[in-house]
């Protein structure tokens, strides 16, 4: 089931949804995914001069994949430019994943800062990819493409203090615009900052996850690749902290991330 086709879904029926094991990342269903379609169910109660500025994520519990689950959505203020949202994903009778989010509308500004320049990478072409191997690496992967240009693989006793590289959809993609949705899986595809330290597989998850939009969104297609940096700024006792960007292949901002990640190693 295609990306596109779950977005359909849940914008049709969010109270009755089932996400496929061919989304799954081990026992739960792929976060970014997840934190995609409950962004659908929000963006629908909000009106559409108001893009999504940020994105506040708890993950709560697994949600199981091939077990129905529904996205819920309060609207919590309507200000004179910003909604408050809070979104609940919930799979049998229990919260599995919160997401609070903030919609606001454009207004005139004396301040405009650019963005820190994005950083220098090989051409895709020239990176290499984590392919999706069947019981190997999760099953969401064969979805999305990664292509390393910074850092190490998972599991490679890389030090390094940053990981990136190139990111886009693959497999049999319907080409349309990139939407915050698209972004929220290319974002979180990556997996968690400390893998790469580690000399052997072990368990990783993200706890929390902030994720700001640059709006408006760049003119892009669900073809296009994105640049995407993450840097560990601490990390210890099981938990580490990471902050991320994601550009377009011309170096343009287009999100900003945080996450609080665990591994079990």
């Amino acid at each position: 089931m295609r990306f596109y086709d779950l977005l359909e879904a849940v914008r049709g029926q969010p109270q009755a949804l089932t996400i496929p094991a061919e989304w799954a990342q081990g026992r739960a269903s792929f976060g970014g995914l997840v934190v995609a379609l409950q962004y659908e169910a929000m963006r629908a109660k909000v009106a559409a001069d108001r893009p999504v500025r940020s994105l506040a994520v708890t993950f709560v519990g697994p949600v199981a994949p091939d077990v129905p689950v529904s996205f819920e959505v309060d609207v919590l203020r309507e200000g004179k430019a910003v909604s408050q949202v809070l979104g609940r994903v919930m799979q049998e009778g229990q919260v599995v994943t919160l997401v609070q989010g903030s919609f606001g509308a454009s207004r005139e500004s004396s301040v405009s800062v650019a963005a820190e320049p994005a950083p220098e990478m090989k051409h895709w072409d020239d990176c290499q990819e984590l392919p999706y191997i069947q019981g190997v690496t999760p099953e969401f992967m064969r979805h999305l493409a990664m292509r390393w240009s910074i850092g190490g693989l998972p599991f490679t006793g890389n030090r390094s203090r940053d990981m990136g590289g190139w990111v886009r959809l693959r497999g049999d993609v319907k080409e349309e615009p990139v939407t915050e949705a698209h972004i929220l899986a290319l974002v979180d595809a990556w997996p968690p900052a400390l893998l790469p330290h580690l000399t052997k597989p072990a368990a990783g998850s993200t706890l929390t996850w902030t994720i700001e939009f640059v709006q408006p969104l760049l003119e892009l297609s669900t073809l296009d690749w994105c640049k995407y940096r993450v840097e560990i700024e601490h990390a210890r006792d099981g938990y580490g902290h990471a902050a991320a960007a994601l550009w377009n292949a011309e170096g343009q901002l287009i999100a900003l991330s945080r996450q609080t990640v665990t591994i079990f190693a």
